[in-house]
């Protein structure tokens, strides 16, 4: 649990907005805070940051993690018949 003093403009403003939202000054307080962490902790955003680019680039093989090495030596293959 913390405790922190905070002005006392501060403190106004958080009061009228829970009034105004029908919520208690400790939500309007946490909703903050989860915001504030979920902005700047950066291990969480780089997944969110290319989540609606992961896939629409693919090449549509399925499968080219699993047969990496057979490809490389069809192409080494390829270029040493050359």
């Amino acid at each position: 649990m913390f405790s922190i003093r905070l002005p006392e403009e501060l403190e106004k403003r958080i009061a009228l907005l829970a009034d105004r939202k029908q919520k208690t000054k400790s939500y309007i307080i946490k909703e903050a805070i989860i915001k504030y962490l979920e902005k700047e902790e950066p291990h969480n955003k780089s997944f969110e940051l290319g989540k609606e680019l992961f896939g629409q680039y693919g090449s549509g093989n399925g499968n080219l993690s699993t047969n990496y090495k057979k490809k490389v030596r069809e192409k080494i293959h390829a270029k040493k018949s050359h």
